[in-house]
């Protein structure tokens, strides 16, 4: 990115959920090695949102969150199909956590999803999503 306190990560997939469970796994990769990593365990998160988009923010907003409170990134998440939820879309997310301790950092970590330049589009190839995150 040209601004030096920001992370873009793009990710692709035949779906819209494959595409945000990609974008949790590259933003992890931008900044971490979790090869050695410790598992702490599973973490179940349900979300609701208006949109696809904003499903794909409240998920990043949760990694970061996790990090900042907890000190655990995601080793893997599993995203559960987009669903009607009454006025909006719900998702679950299950996260398997390692300890961040226990990864070797690569980069700066993030500390919030941006707004700015925030794309989860579907076409005939699949879902492709753009996200910033400022670090």
């Amino acid at each position: 990115m040209p601004h030096t306190a920001d992370m873009q990560v793009e990710a692709w997939s035949p779906t819209a959920e494959g595409c945000i469970a990609e974008a949790v796994r590259a933003v992890v990769e931008g900044f971490a090695d979790t090869s050695g990593a410790t598992v702490v365990g599973e973490r179940a998160y349900e979300v609701t949102a208006e949109s696809d988009v904003d499903l794909l923010v409240s998920v990043l907003e949760e990694v970061v969150y996790r990090m900042d409170t907890d000190g655990e990134i995601p080793l893997d998440v599993e995203v559960g199909s987009i669903r009607s939820a009454g006025v909006g879309l719900g998702l679950s997310v299950r996260f398997r956590m390692a300890d961040a301790d226990t990864a070797v950092p690569v980069g700066a970590v993030p500390k919030a999803v941006s707004l700015h330049d925030l794309q989860l589009r579907g076409g005939p190839g699949g879902w492709t999503c753009r996200v910033t995150l400022d670090v």
